[in-house]
């Protein structure tokens, strides 16, 4: 069955296992998800990732942070833009999640970053997630 928003199943995917406390979770892999993933871990939302070569298609393994008492790091995942209503920003326009203690995932033209690093750089693009 074809999936007509990769980004949300992988999203969705996280934040089901985080809620019913799995040790990793599995996806299909794609340069973009591998980029968010990357992202989630720079920022310590996740522990690691890995992509396992698998049939028909490499999976993307992403394995789960919690803290001392076993409450998952990731408390939130959201997805803004979507296939049939794609949300773009300006550089003056990156939004702040939580204040700051979330991020922004941003697809710009030099590639997939923060929303903070976006600011920095002084650019915009397709805002795909809010993590907290």
């Amino acid at each position: 069955m074809a999936i007509s928003d990769p980004i949300a199943d992988m999203l969705t995917r996280v934040r089901n296992a985080a809620r019913v406390r799995h040790d990793s979770v599995m996806a299909p892999s794609s340069k973009i998800k591998i980029a968010i993933a990357k992202i989630l871990k720079d920022e310590g939302f996740i522990a690691d990732y890995e992509v396992v070569k698998g049939k028909p298609q490499r999976m993307l393994k992403i394995h789960l942070r919690y803290d001392d008492k076993g409450v998952p790091l990731l408390n939130g995942l959201e997805r803004v833009s979507k296939p049939g209503l794609k949300v773009y920003i300006q550089r003056r326009e990156v939004p702040r999640v939580y204040g700051g203690l979330g991020i922004a995932v941003i697809s710009t033209s030099k590639g997939i970053m923060t929303g903070q690093q976006a600011r920095r750089q002084g650019i915009g693009g397709e805002v795909l997630c809010n993590v907290w």
